[in-house]
């Protein structure tokens, strides 16, 4: 086993020698260059939540990265919200950064904290009032539409003050360097931006003068901790919108701190939380290319003398490894890529690439948890953020035991890899010749391929985990029967939900599915009904304006994309807006004739025409597939689970997280 384990390593080594070489950080060596970048996890803030949080770090740790950088810590009392934020603003946060530093260095890897001030950038609420604003000038940010108050200079150095206190309680708690957050817009980079600066006293009008906050806070950090500490900054190489830091701003501010001496590496990024556009960025979904910020933090690494993080849709380690190679970066820093696989850096490392569970920026359960305050996880690996929920999910069985899962959606894979790898035999039935469900759907939509690979990785599970997959059988409760099973997971799914509504059958009606499929006939102009308002409305519309169709997208919710995750939705509008997609909300389907579609005002109850229709598509949901459900709750007595869909129609996350509880269950 140890030949087999070295030969396994050493592969691993030969296809990503750069990925897996250590790298010394100021007087700190790491044993690889796989960085677990910092993101808000939701954790830790509650009483009692602080053990998910070290479990959750843990297991990267575990999984071989070389250094973890922990999410934002607010340094000073003007914004602490630590029903939302971690804080290091006073000594009550030493022990707890000493357990998360324990768990770190057990497995052989490195941490960091990150010190973090928003300036303007304000989104939180303290018992439901919003908290002040202080930036260093009296500017409006867009996004939050906030309107701060300029800082005075005396509050200037007491936040100056307070970094280096922050900085000093992390290297106490054992940390092993701290992480100075100039990125995405955040009150240091406004300091930087002459177009958020206009001060006119020592800390604005030149680039001395507009650095001196920075060079001060770091300055206060470096006198607070040991030559041992590691310091460094995250920067936006790109605030990539309007009024942001351009690429060559921020070449400029990070050569001007590397040549004083102040940092010992810069993590670079791209955005900024300032703005809309530029939001998008922080955690870009799969419509940006991957790895599409290694030529512009190549640039800003020749004018800096440190070593270089770069983090922004990175999610394979053959990306890693040519980023590296190519010297357009020395380590890369991964946070989707270690929450779809927290042994993304040890299946590299072992030469098992293949394995890796790839991230497919669907924002959905990671930044998407993350905006509505729950728990960051994965929609294709729920344990992530639930590791003490799940700590034994693949834990061998006592009793073995015969499972007949029903249905190739994610849910049913997800049940079936997990029961498999638990030790029991497992069959898996689809009624079509291919797994994946609505999945195979949604990758047919304009930049959605990458949504497949969800199929692509749960595939890979089940055949890691031994399970029998059966395609192009339909299951009947008689053949149930025949198999004699002792436990069958039911995810048979949905389908298209279609209204009864008058004149439906006038005008020439479609379904979103066919559509996307390429099986319906549609005309050149077009009316989406779109309840869902999520991926298919808004999908759909690009697909047909993309092949020359005249779209109108009415959806039946406060904006197009109203159930998506922020940013997805927000550069998907962009993109719909461009293609000349005309868009109308709260609009409710009410009916139809030859050729009109008739809509109701969701508030106001007024009517809503739209003529000269030549197809309307209507995206309307979904209901319970359940036939097979609804016979075998008749004629069969033996343990029985329902799972996604055909539970309650939904997403894929609520599939896979209850196909995990369904094999957690047998």
């Amino acid at each position: 086993w140890k030949a087999c384990k070295w030969r396994s390593r050493c592969d691993g080594m030969t296809r990503f020698p750069h990925l897996f070489q250590p790298i010394e950080l100021g007087a700190l060596e790491m044993k690889n260059r796989v960085i677990f970048g910092p993101h808000g996890t939701s954790q830790g803030r509650a009483p009692g939540t602080m053990p998910d949080l070290v479990a959750y770090h843990e297991a990267r740790a575990q999984g071989g990265v070389g250094l973890i950088i922990t999410e934002a810590h607010t340094v000073h009392e003007s914004y602490e919200v630590r029903h939302n934020l971690l804080a290091v603003s006073d000594d009550d946060a030493i022990p707890e950064l000493r357990e998360m530093a324990g768990v770190a260095h057990k497995h052989g890897a490195r941490m960091f904290g990150q010190l973090f001030h928003p300036g303007r950038a304000v989104a939180n609420r303290k018992n439901g009032a919003l908290l002040a604003a202080y930036a260093p000038s009296e500017l409006p940010d867009e996004r939050h539409h906030v309107m701060p108050a300029p800082m005075s200079e005396a509050m200037i150095r007491d936040i100056i003050r307070s970094y280096g206190d922050g900085a000093r309680r992390m290297a106490e708690a054992g940390l092993d360097g701290v992480e100075y957050m100039i990125s995405m817009g955040y009150l240091p980079a406004q300091f930087v931006n002459p177009r958020a600066n206009q001060r006119t006293d020592t800390y604005g009008g030149s680039f001395e003068n507009r650095m001196r906050f920075v060079t001060e806070s770091l300055a206060a950090i470096r006198a607070s901790v040991d030559s041992k500490t590691v310091v460094g900054i995250r920067i936006s190489v790109d605030e990539l919108d309007y009024g942001g830091l351009s690429q060559e701003e921020s070449s400029a501010v990070a050569k001007a701190l590397a040549d004083a001496g102040l940092i010992d590496y810069v993590n670079v990024i791209g955005g900024s939380g300032a703005s809309v556009g530029g939001a998008v960025h922080i955690v870009p979904p799969m419509f940006v290319e991957q790895g599409y910020l290694a030529d512009p933090a190549a640039t800003l690494k020749q004018s800096v003398s440190v070593p270089t993080m770069l983090g922004g849709r990175i999610n394979q380690p053959q990306t890693a490894e040519q980023i590296i190679g190519s010297g357009q970066a020395d380590m890369v820093c991964l946070v989707r890529a270690l929450i779809a696989d927290p042994f993304f850096a040890a299946k590299a490392e072992d030469g098992r690439p293949d394995d890796i569970r790839a991230c497919i920026a669907c924002n959905q359960a990671c930044i998407g948890h993350r905006h509505m305050g729950a728990i960051v996880s994965c929609i294709q690996h729920p344990e992530t953020g639930r590791e003490r929920t799940f700590p034994h999910a693949k834990e061998k069985t006592a009793t073995v035991r015969k499972v007949m899962v029903i249905g190739g959606g994610p849910g049913g894979m997800k049940a079936a890899a997990i029961a498999a790898e638990r030790g029991h035999e497992v069959t898996l039935y689809e009624k079509d010749n291919q797994l994946g469900g609505q999945v195979r759907l949604a990758q047919m939509l304009p930049d959605r391929a990458e949504f497949g690979g969800i199929v692509t990785n749960l595939s890979r599970e089940m055949e890691l985990a031994g399970v029998t997959v059966k395609k192009g059988v339909a299951v009947d409760a008689a053949m149930v029967a025949a198999v004699e099973p002792d436990a069958v997971v039911v995810a048979t799914g949905a389908m298209p939900y279609l209204p009864a509504l008058d004149g439906l059958d006038e005008v020439h009606a479609v379904d979103a599915w066919p559509v996307i499929s390429g099986e319906a006939n549609v005309g050149g102009q077009v009316v989406i009904a779109d309840w869902r308002c999520d991926w298919v409305g808004m999908g759909v519309a690009e697909m047909l304006a993309r092949n020359g169709c005249h779209v109108r997208l009415y959806c039946q919710g406060t904006q197009p994309g109203q159930n998506l995750q922020a940013y997805l939705r927000d550069h998907w509008i962009g993109v719909l807006d461009s293609l000349g997609v005309e868009t109308r909300s709260y609009a409710r389907l009410f009916g139809a004739d030859d050729d009109s579609v008739f809509f109701q005002h969701m508030t106001n109850g007024e009517a809503l025409v739209a003529e000269e229709v030549e197809t309307l598509v209507l995206a309307q949901g979904h209901r319970r597939d359940s036939a097979l459900l609804d016979e075998l709750r008749e004629s069969w007595s033996g343990e029985l689970h329902v799972i996604g869909d055909v539970l309650s129609p939904r997403t894929a996350e609520e599939a896979v997280v209850e196909g995990l509880q369904a094999a957690m269950a047998i």
